[in-house]
C-alpha cells in the first residue's frame, strides 16, 4: 500500500545532498508511505517501531486472557483484579511523559530501546509471583513499556512529511496496538500447548509468560542495531558533529505544557485510547462471566476487539490525511470529533445489550470507531508544536493512560457498578470528553467552526514563535522553519486563506 503526499512532492530531493530510496521534503522526511518497503531509514524505522510496540503491548496484556486460571491460583478477588488492571495502565502515565522529553533530547531509538529492555524483567518475574500484591506489582512495572507508543509516534513524525504523517502514525500505532488483540489468542494458545506437554494448569500459565518476555527483549535489540533516529542520522552522532544542536530541557517542556491544544488532545485521547485499554483489560472476563463461555471462546471474542487495530487505527490516520488534502486542518478536526463521538455512542449501547450475538456485533463496530479515533488524534498531534513534539506526544499518550486509570477506578473497581453498567457509563464519558476538540484552533488554519485568523498569521509565525530572537540569531530555529514551509498543505484546497 502506497500513500502519496501530492502537495509537497514537487519540493523533494532538491534541497538535500543525501540520497534516499523514497522522495523527501526539505527536512528529508519521506513524502510517500510505502507499506511493503523496508527502505532505510524511513520505512525501516516504521517496521521496527510498530513491532517493538506490538511486543510491549502483548507483554502488558498477557495476563487478562489467562485471568480465570491466574485468579484461581493466586486467590484473586474482584478488587485485586481491578487494581491490577489499573496498575497495568497507570505505570506508563509518568513513563509516557518522560518518554516524550527523552525523545526530544536523546532520540526515539535509544529512548524506546532502553525502556523496553528495562521493563522486560517484569514480564519474566510474572512466572514467579505467589500473591495478589505480586501480581499487581508485575503488571504495574510491565505497563511502563506502553510508553513506547510515544516513541513510535515521535519517530514516525520525524520520518514522514505532513501529508502522510497521519497514515504513518496511524498504521504504526494500530499495528502496535494489535498486540492487545493478539495476546488474547497467543496466551491461551501457548497455555494450551504447555498443558499438552504435561504441565499442570498452575505451572503452564507461569511458563507461558516467558514467550512475550523473549519477544520484547528481541525487539529492543533490533531497534538498537538497525534503527536510526532521523533521516539524517542518530541524535548522538549529529550532536557530536555539531549538525544538530542540543535543545534546552526547560524550554522544550515549557513550550509543550503551555500549549493548550496539547491538553485537549490529552483529554480526548483519554477517552478513545483510554477506552481501548480498559476494554483490553475487562472484555475477556466480561464475556466469560456474563455469557458463561469457556476460556478459549471468550479469548477469541476479546481478541477480535484488539485485532481491529490492523485496519481501524490505520484507517483513522489515512482518513485524517485524506480530509486534510481537501479541507486542511479543519477536516482533520471535524473527522476526529465525529468518529470519536460515534465510538462513544456504540460503547454506551454495548453495555445495554443482553444478547451474545448482538453484543459481539456491536463490540466489533465499536472497536472500529474507537480505534479509528485514536488514529485521527495523531493526525493532529504532530502539528501542535515542532519544537516540543515529544512533550506534546507524551502528554497526549499519557492522557490515554490517565483516562484508562480513571475509568477503571470509577466504573470497574470492586462491585459498585456491574460490568455492563460500567461500559455504558464509559461510553457517555467518551462522548463528553470529545466535545473540547471544538476548541482547538490554529490561527494559520482555523478550527472546527472558524476559519484562519484575519491577522494573516502564517505557518512560520506560528512555529517560529517558540524561538527567541537570540535563538534565531544562532540559527536554532531552522528545523522549525523547514517544518513550517512543509506544513502549508494543512491549509487544504477548500480553505480560503488570508494569505491567498
Amino acid at each position: 500500500m502506497d500513500v502519496e503526499g501530492k502537495e509537497v512532492e514537487s519540493a523533494t530531493t532538491t534541497t538535500t545532498t543525501r540520497r534516499f530510496a523514497l522522495p523527501v521534503d526539505s527536512e528529508n522526511k519521506s513524502t510517500t508511505f510505502r507499506l511493503f518497503s523496508v527502505a532505510k531509514p524511513h520505512m525501516r524505522a516504521f517496521h521496527l517501531s510498530w513491532f517493538q510496540f506490538f511486543c510491549c503491548f502483548v507483554s502488558t496484556f498477557a495476563a487478562p486472557p489467562l485471568l480465570p486460571v491466574i485468579r484461581e491460583n493466586l486467590n484473586l478477588t474482584a478488587t485485586d483484579i481491578g487494581n491490577a488492571g489499573i496498575a497495568s495502565v497507570s505505570g506508563s502515565v509518568f513513563a509516557r511523559l518522560v518518554m516524550g522529553t527523552a525523545c526530544d533530547l536523546f532520540g526515539p531509538r535509544l529512548a524506546s530501546a532502553a525502556l523496553t529492555l528495562s521493563t522486560a524483567p517484569a514480564v519474566y518475574f510474572t512466572s514467579g509471583i505467589k500473591s495478589p500484591i505480586g501480581f499487581i506489582m508485575v503488571r504495574f512495572f510491565a505497563g511502563f513499556s506502553l510508553a513506547t507508543f510515544v516513541s513510535t509516534q515521535f519517530w514516525m513524525s520525524s520520518m514522514f512529511s505532513g501529508p502522510v504523517v497521519g497514515s504513518a502514525n496511524g498504521i504504526a500505532a494500530g499495528w502496535g496496538n494489535l498486540g492487545g488483540g493478539a495476546t488474547q489468542l497467543i496466551m491461551p494458545l501457548v497455555f494450551s500447548v504447555i498443558r499438552k506437554m504435561g504441565a499442570t494448569k498452575f505451572t503452564a500459565w507461569r511458563i507461558a509468560f516467558f514467550i512475550p518476555g523473549l519477544f520484547q527483549t528481541f525487539s529492543a535489540f533490533a531497534v538498537l542495531l538497525f534503527g536510526q533516529d532521523l533521516p539524517d542520522g542518530d541524535y548522538w552522532a549529529m550532536h557530536k558533529s555539531g549538525e544538530k544542536e542540543k535543545d534546552e530541557v526547560g524550554k522544550v517542556i515549557t513550550h509543550g505544557i503551555t500549549n493548550y491544544r496539547g491538553w485537549i488532545t490529552a483529554l480526548a485521547y483519554g477517552y478513545c485510547f483510554g477506552v481501548e485499554l480498559t476494554i483490553d483489560n475487562i472484555i475477556a472476563e466480561y464475556f466469560f462471566d456474563r455469557f458463561h463461555l469457556n476460556l478459549n471462546t471468550a479469548g477469541i471474542i476479546a481478541a477480535s476487539f484488539g485485532l481491529a487495530n490492523f485496519f481501524a487505527r490505520p484507517g483513522g490516520g489515512i482518513m485524517s490525511d485524506l480530509m486534510a488534502r481537501r479541507f486542511g486542518m479543519r477536516g482533520r478536526l471535524w473527522s476526529w470529533w465525529i468518529i470519536q463521538t460515534m465510538g462513544g455512542v456504540l460503547c454506551a449501547c454495548l453495555g445495554q445489550i443482553d444478547s451474545l450475538s448482538w453484543s459481539i456485533i456491536v463490540m466489533l463496530i465499536f472497536s472500529v470507531f474507537v480505534q479509528a479515533s485514536c488514529g485521527l488524534t495523531f493526525g493532529v498531534v504532530p502539528f501542535i508544536s515542532r519544537r516540543s513534539l515529544g512533550v506534546i506526544s507524551g502528554m497526549t499518550g499519557a492522557g490515554g493512560n490517565v483516562g484508562a486509570v480513571l475509568t477503571q477506578l470509577i466504573f470497574f473497581k470492586g462491585s459498585t457498578y456491574s460490568r455492563e453498567t460500567g461500559i455504558t457509563l464509559m461510553g457517555i464519558m467518551s462522548i463528553a470528553c470529545s466535545l473540547p476538540i471544538c476548541f482547538i484552533y490554529f490561527p494559520q488554519w482555523g478550527g472546527m467552526f472558524c476559519g484562519p485568523s484575519s491577522k494573516k498569521v502564517t505557518e512560520e509565525d506560528y512555529y517560529l514563535s517558540e524561538w527567541s530572537s537570540k535563538e534565531k540569531a544562532k540559527n536554532l530555529h531552522f528545523a522549525s522553519q523547514k517544518f513550517a514551509e512543509n506544513s502549508v498543505s494543512e491549509r487544504g484546497r477548500a480553505t480560503t486563506h488570508p494569505q491567498t
